[in-house]
């Protein structure tokens, strides 16, 4: 019989680590361009568009590589493989610092979507995933609290070190980073990989193991169509928060709201965000990612549906029931396929589900910036709710309770 893992001694350090870990990965990666691609462009005379390009390329890269990030932490654990996206993510930013033609600058973002693909979110969902099995939803959602604070503090920091040391040097001091603070943060805090021998493959084994002390019980596999479901889901929103992180302000410019409007309502996602994950913490403990997910998806459609009124008030709102179901959501990308497909291999399926979202998070900002330049902004909003439409109805088809799990 395969015990539950045990939780590590300390694991509110641990999780306070990995949250330190993923500030410096998503401030070193993801936000790196809303800050330094305007002085960048100033100094090297690259247009917007080529700068940009360099992160789709990142992104394309870390789809592709994804599924293997996840199968290594599965064979080798999160400490080894985050602590390499930590050396590699110093590698990329150092050849972004140093890159005098497009070429080594889209070889740079080549290097950074390797780090990517193993140092953001999915690989540190998996690290927990693999210490402390089903029991990880809560210590998800306190990393997703801590992380979140990833663009309040990265971008200060780097609009500092641009004005002190431009923007070469503030990518030397963020490669510093990941090498001085980072990968020590990996190697000390994360527990040594402790391989597991006949790890349930599904929530409902370990249920039958506890409920039948006779012969070995084995649980099926859960259905083919729930991991296809869950990576449905999750690549719209992926979508959608792309495209609304890249063209908020011009999207509601279009729809004829004042600048002052759209700013505000862009202040607002990351506050709602974070007070979203602090009662999923909390108050979510009982609560199946399934009905998490359906939440947060039925608030980016009723945001989206509140954007089409046109009215400033209706935007801000919107946007508060937005960031707050994005926050929901960032915390159900890692404890739905807990809760629905099983730890044994979770790197795996993190891996699968991280692919058609990094793409669609590369293709979507530049499809959204056609539509914007050729149809009416109202029809890119329709676009994304039926995006979000998609993603509710799929959810409507997965369990919400994990299947053969006693009362």
């Amino acid at each position: 019989m395969q015990s539950a893992p045990k939780q590590p001694q300390k694991l509110p350090r641990l999780i306070v680590a990995l949250g330190v870990g993923q500030i410096i990965a998503w401030a070193s990666s993801y936000y790196l361009l809303a800050i330094l691609a305007l002085p960048m462009s100033r100094s090297t005379g690259w247009s917007l568009g080529l700068l940009v390009g360099g992160l789709s390329a990142g992104l394309v890269t870390a789809g592709l590589l994804a599924p293997l990030a996840g199968r290594t932490i599965d064979r080798r654990g999160g400490r080894t493989v985050l602590a390499v996206s930590s050396v590699v993510f110093a590698m990329g930013l150092a050849a972004l610092a140093t890159s005098h033609s497009p070429t080594t600058y889209y070889l740079g973002w080549v290097v950074l979507g390797v780090a990517m693909s193993a140092g953001l979110y999915d690989a540190a969902f998996t690290t927990l995933g693999q210490l402390l099995g089903a029991n990880a939803k809560q210590s998800i959602a306190g990393l997703t609290l801590v992380a979140g604070f990833a663009s309040t503090l990265g971008w200060p920091a780097l609009t500092y070190l641009d004005e002190a040391i431009g923007w070469r040097g503030a990518l030397w001091v963020a490669a510093a980073f990941n090498l001085l603070v980072a990968l020590p943060i990996h190697l000390l805090a994360i527990p040594k990989h402790q391989p597991r021998t006949g790890a349930s493959p599904h929530p409902s084994a370990a249920a039958a193991v506890h409920t039948s002390t006779a012969a070995p019980v084995s649980a099926a596999a859960p259905p083919a169509h729930w991991l296809v479901l869950i990576g449905l889901l999750l690549t719209c929103q992926a979508a959608i928060m792309a495209t609304l992180s890249v063209h908020l302000i011009a999207l509601l410019g279009a729809i004829g709201l004042a600048p002052s409007v759209a700013l505000l309502a862009g202040m607002v996602i990351g506050p709602a965000q974070v007070i979203a994950r602090l009662l999923e913490m909390y108050f979510g403990r009982g609560v199946h990612p399934t009905w998490s997910a359906r939440v947060g998806i039925a608030a980016t459609l009723a945001a989206l549906l509140l954007l089409l009124t046109g009215y400033s008030w209706a935007a801000i709102i919107a946007f508060v029931i937005y960031g707050a179901g994005n926050g929901i959501l960032t915390v159900a990308r890692g404890t739905l396929p807990l809760a629905l497909i099983g730890s044994a291999d979770y790197g795996k399926t993190m891996g699968q589900l991280a692919r058609p979202m990094l793409l669609a998070q590369a293709a979507a900002p530049p499809l959204a910036a056609i539509a914007l330049e050729r149809t009416e902004p109202v029809w890119l909003i329709c676009l994304l709710a039926l995006l979000a439409t998609v993603s509710l109805v799929g959810s409507c088809w997965l369990p919400a309770k994990t299947q053969g799990a006693s009362p």
